[in-house]
């Protein structure tokens, strides 16, 4: 069966004079209204169509493009209110309905807001302005022992949903909560855009901290071709170096200072630009010839040294001098020697400990040193 709210790819079986009847894969009929035609489409063709509710409750497609689909939050501008609730603008020709059940506040018409799109217990689709009751605020696995669903550095599509003072909250791919710190927003956006943003960091607590630019080294690829278009564009020179001011490099490419830095070294490893005092140009090929002569002199090619291999034939003429040069072996000690200086000296030490122990005057002997002999 088609399902409501969502892309189907449907068969053709009939036309009639106010439109085509497509195949609801169960034996039905849904109508596509002539006005929503391709050109050229045939009986028998495959069409991808919307299916929502027509105002009689009637399964209808259509070719129209809506803002948003089932299980998708989108940002909606409100364009009537009555007494059961508000009618917002999805960009078919039948509003989605909004009960008062479902809103925070009041809508009024004129304005926009966020909203998420789900079947009622009517089976109608309908809209909710309480997105706490669809999406999640802790990122952790559907059940135990899979996988986390996002990790750090993962691409991501991003609603902007709400102001705070630290930031801006947003939607995650129409299932998480997470948040943009202003420290981390170096371009300018708005309430309901919807832009690509990367995870910066999966916290501890499960929540998700946002940002705007690819994570690490990752950013410097797309920076660095900005930044090559830009110089071609200038005649070859850009008047920004890793030495600019942070709020410049900020108001010329949208990112930061940390950032132009990883992305002009990059293109200086590749030897593709010149760093100079007051900004940066495209190398030429004298100076791509230079840089390679200069590593060739910062790392000649050594000589072969002593502890280098040789040839098999030096090899096979230095192995007799290496038998010659081969120590004698070692002979086996005496041990009848080893008795007797041992013997004699245990005799020495015996003598010196019996001897009578004799004391002298550490001092020198001097004119003024007393002496008990007798003046002759």
């Amino acid at each position: 069966m088609a399902e409501l709210g969502l892309y189907n790819t449907l068969t053709v079986l009939d036309e009639q004079p106010h439109g085509l009847y497509l195949d609801d894969n169960e034996g039905g009929k849904i109508l596509l209204p002539r006005k929503q035609i391709p050109a050229g489409t045939r009986i028998g063709d495959s069409l991808r169509v919307f299916v929502y509710l027509d105002s009689d409750d009637r399964p209808i497609a259509t070719c129209l493009r809506p803002k948003a689909q089932l299980h998708q939050v989108a940002w909606l501008e409100a364009v009537d209110v009555n007494t059961t609730g508000a009618f917002l603008d999805w960009g078919l020709a039948k509003d989605v309905f909004v009960p008062f059940a479902e809103q925070t506040h009041r809508m009024e018409a004129g304005k926009s807001y966020a909203v998420y799109l789900y079947l009622d217990n009517t089976n109608r689709i309908v809209a909710s302005a309480r997105l706490n009751r669809f999406i999640k605020d802790e990122v952790k696995a559907n059940w135990p022992g899979a996988p986390i669903p996002l990790a750090n550095g993962d691409k991501v599509r991003l609603l902007i949903a709400q102001r705070t003072d630290i930031g801006y909250k947003a939607v995650v791919n129409d299932t998480y909560w997470g948040l943009l710190h202003n420290d981390d927003i170096r371009k300018a956006i708005r309430i309901g855009q919807r832009v690509e943003g990367y995870i910066k960091r999966l916290r501890d607590d499960h929540k998700l901290d946002l940002m705007l630019e690819p994570v690490g080294h990752i950013k410097a690829d797309p920076l660095a071709k900005k930044i090559l278009q830009k110089m071609e564009d200038n005649h070859g020179r850009l008047g920004l170096s890793d030495h600019s001011p942070a709020e410049l490099i900020e108001l010329q490419f949208g990112v930061s200072k940390r950032t132009f830095k990883m992305a002009i070294g990059k293109l200086y490893k590749e030897r593709k630009i010149i760093i100079e005092d007051n900004g940066i140009r495209l190398a030429t090929e004298a100076d791509q010839q230079a840089a390679v002569n200069k590593s060739l002199t910062k790392y000649p090619k050594k000589a072969p040294g002593k502890n280098a291999i040789k040839p098999p034939e030096a090899q096979k003429s230095s192995a007799p001098k290496a038998q010659k040069s081969e120590k004698p072996v070692a002979k086996k000690p005496d041990r009848n020697k080893e008795d007797k200086h041992r013997d004699q000296a245990d005799q020495k030490a015996a003598e010196k400990k019996s001897a009578p122990k004799v004391y002298r005057n550490p001092k020198t002997k001097t004119e003024k040193t007393l002496s008990l002999k007798k003046k002759t």
